[in-house]
């Protein structure tokens, strides 16, 4: 009965590897497809830039953006997987994410105060079958109204 156990649990600790084994790594640097973007009502960048350094649970972003309506900047933020809510600056305000696996898909939503108005996004990541492709859907939520928008970035 013991050896049956303890097979049961090496068992059943191997299949909780081989699941977390099997999602994606968005780890490299990315490069925005303007193309194949879609920002929706909003006016696109003309350039992004992310280096993802995933390392399961913990995700580290440096995106960079050139142009667009909020200018030139450089956004840093980490969120975990595992569903822990994370904090980064984010314009000078405070954002609080959580980040959790959806199937193959990783979902971030995130919630932010900017001068009193209260502000909503959730960005879904998911991968190209060779890894190639990194598409976020992003909906932006605040109390101004809704809208979606598609970045589609390549690997370099």
């Amino acid at each position: 009965m013991k050896r049956i156990m303890i097979l049961a649990l090496a068992i059943a600790a191997m299949a909780a590897f081989g699941a977390a084994a099997d999602k994606p790594n968005f780890s490299g640097d990315w490069t925005v497809d303007l193309t194949k973007s879609d920002f929706g009502p909003i006016p696109p960048p003309s350039g992004m830039t992310r280096k993802v350094d995933h390392s399961e649970p913990a995700v580290t972003v440096v995106e960079t953006q050139t142009g667009g309506p909020q200018g030139d900047m450089v956004i840093n933020a980490k969120y975990t997987t595992d569903g822990k809510e994370t904090t980064n600056q984010f314009m000078g305000a405070d954002a609080k994410s959580t980040a959790k696996w959806d199937g193959d898909a990783l979902v971030i939503a995130t919630n932010a105060d900017f001068q009193g108005t209260a502000i909503t996004l959730t960005d879904k990541w998911t991968l190209s079958a060779d890894g190639k492709v990194m598409t976020v859907a992003r909906h932006f939520a605040a109390p101004q109204g809704e809208a979606d928008v598609v970045y589609v970035m390549n690997k370099k």
